[in-house]
C-alpha cells in the first residue's frame, strides 16, 4: 500500500498524542482488595521510587521500567501493580482477588497483605495517603454487614455512585492498621467502567490530602502575617510623626518588612497554588462519580464541602492577605521614598543656591583680580617700552624713555583689557 509522505514532525508529536492514553483507568472485575498508598517525595525519591520498582520486577524476573516511564502496570502473580509518577508524589496501587468469603466473619485482607513486607516498608518518601478499597458484587453481601466489620457508624459517608449502578461505603478515619477504608458495591457495571470508578474514587482521596497541605502552611503564614501586620501599621503611626532625621531609619525598617513579607509569599505561593489545583481536582472528580443520596446516609460530596470549605478558604484568605500586606507595604515604602526624595530635592536646592551665591563671590573677586591683572600687565609692558626706548634714543628716538612711558600706558592698559574682554566672551560662549 501506497503511503503519502507526511511533512516534518514536531519532535513531541508523539508524546503529545500519548499524554491523552496517559494513566488509562484498568478493567476490574468484584470480587477485588485495592490497596492505595501515596508517598510524598521530592526529585532525589521520586527517582528512588523507580529503582524500588525495578528492585521488585527484578525478583520477579520481569522487564525493568524505562528511564523515562512515568506509569507503569505489571502483573506480579499473587497481585498487580499501578506505579504512577507524579509532579509532587509517587502512588503505588496493588490490587489481589478477594476470596467470596472475605467478608463473612472475619478482618477482609487488604491486598498489601500479598506485597513482600520488607520490600512496602521501605517506599521512598513519606506516606500521605494509605487507603484499602475492597470491591465487591451486590449479590452475596449485605451493606449492613459491612458496617461493624469494616467502617465506624458514627462518621459513616455512604452514596450510589456511577448514576446508580453501584453503591460507596467509608468513613474517611484513618484505622488501627495505618489506613483509612472504602468499600465498593459494584453492581452489574462492566469491567472497564468499574475501572474507571475505582480510579476516581482513588483520587477523591489521593487529592483530598494533597489539597490540605497547604493548611499548615497557611496557618503558619497567618502567625508571621499577624507579626508583620502590626509591624506595618507601628511603622505606619510612626512615619506619619517622624521628623527628617528619622526617616532614614524608618525606611530600613520598612526595607526589612517588605523583604520579610515577599520571602513568606515566595515560600507559599506555589503551595497555596497548587493547595488550590487539587482542591479543583477533588470537586472533578466528585462530579465524575455520579452520586445520589442513600435514604439518611450523607453523601461524599457533603461531607467534602463541609469538611474541605473551611481549609479551602483560608488557604485563599492567607494568600489574598499575603497579597494585600505586600500591597500596602509598597504603598507605605513608595510614600516614604517620595517623601525623603521631595526633602532631598529641597537640600539640593538649597546647596545649589548656597554654591550659586559662592560662584558670584568668585565672579566678583575674579574681576578684581581680573583689574588687578590688567595693572600688572601694563605695568610689565611699560617697563619694556621704556628699555626699548633707551636704547632707540641712541638710534634717534626723538623722546624721552619717560615720555614714551608715558604715552604706551593708555595703549598697553587699553590693548590688555580688549584682550580679556575678548577671552571671556568666547570661553561664556563656548559654555552657552
Amino acid at each position: 500500500m501506497h503511503h503519502t509522505p507526511l511533512p516534518a514532525l514536531h519532535p513531541q508529536r508523539a508524546l503529545l498524542h500519548n499524554e491523552i492514553h496517559a494513566r488509562p483507568p484498568e478493567a476490574l472485575a468484584a470480587p477485588m482488595a485495592i490497596t492505595h498508598v501515596v508517598m510524598w517525595a521530592d526529585a532525589a525519591q521520586r527517582e528512588a521510587s523507580r529503582a524500588h520498582l525495578a528492585a521488585l520486577l527484578r525478583d520477579h524476573h520481569l522487564p525493568l521500567p524505562g528511564e523515562h516511564n512515568t506509569h507503569l502496570r505489571v502483573d506480579l502473580g499473587a497481585f498487580r501493580l499501578r506505579w504512577e509518577l507524579h509532579t509532587e508524589f509517587v502512588s503505588w496501587t496493588f490490587m489481589a482477588p478477594l476470596a467470596a468469603d472475605g467478608f463473612a466473619e472475619r478482618e477482609p485482607t487488604g491486598a498489601s497483605e500479598s506485597v513482600p513486607r520488607e520490600w512496602l516498608a521501605q517506599l521512598p518518601g513519606q506516606c500521605l495517603c494509605s487507603l484499602h478499597l475492597w470491591v465487591l458484587p451486590t449479590q452475596g453481601f449485605g451493606n449492613a454487614s459491612l458496617v461493624p466489620q469494616v467502617l465506624r457508624e458514627d462518621t459513616l459517608v455512604a452514596s450510589t455512585v456511577a448514576d446508580g449502578h453501584g453503591e460507596v461505603y467509608t468513613d474517611f478515619a484513618i484505622h488501627a492498621d495505618g489506613s483509612s477504608r472504602m468499600v465498593l458495591l459494584a453492581g452489574g457495571m462492566t469491567p472497564r467502567r468499574l475501572g474507571r470508578l475505582v480510579q476516581r474514587l482513588l483520587e477523591i482521596e489521593t487529592y483530598r490530602m494533597a489539597a490540605l497541605l497547604g493548611l499548615p502552611a497557611a496557618r503558619d503564614a497567618a502567625a508571621v502575617l499577624a507579626s508583620a501586620e502590626r509591624e506595618l501599621a507601628a511603622l505606619a503611626e510612626a512615619i506619619r510623626s517622624a521628623d527628617r532625621d528619622a526617616e532614614p531609619a524608618l525606611l530600613d525598617r520598612l526595607t526589612r518588612l517588605a523583604g520579610q513579607v515577599e520571602s513568606q509569599y515566595a515560600a507559599t505561593h506555589s503551595r497555596f497554588s497548587a493547595s488550590n489545583a487539587y482542591f479543583e481536582l477533588v470537586d472533578r472528580r466528585i462530579r465524575d462519580i455520579a452520586e445520589s443520596r442513600l435514604a439518611g446516609m450523607q453523601t461524599i460530596g457533603e461531607f467534602m464541602d463541609r469538611r474541605l470549605t473551611p481549609a479551602r478558604n483560608t488557604c485563599e484568605w492567607v494568600a489574598r492577605r499575603q497579597d494585600g500586606l505586600s500591597q500596602r507595604v509598597a504603598r507605605i515604602s513608595s510614600l516614604l521614598r517620595t517623601r525623603v526624595e521631595i526633602e532631598q530635592q529641597q537640600s539640593s536646592q538649597a546647596l545649589l543656591g548656597a554654591m550659586n551665591q559662592r560662584q558670584d563671590l568668585q565672579l566678583k573677586l575674579q574681576s578684581t583680580v581680573e583689574g588687578l591683572s590688567v595693572a600688572a600687565i601694563t605695568y610689565y609692558f611699560v617697563g619694556l617700552v621704556s628699555y626699548l626706548a633707551k636704547g632707540a634714543q641712541t638710534l634717534g628716538w626723538p623722546w624721552s624713555p619717560e615720555s614714551t612711558a608715558a604715552v604706551a600706558i593708555p595703549l598697553v592698559a587699553g590693548s590688555v583689557w580688549w584682550s580679556l574682554r575678548r577671552l571671556h566672551q568666547r570661553m561664556f560662549k563656548n559654555r552657552h
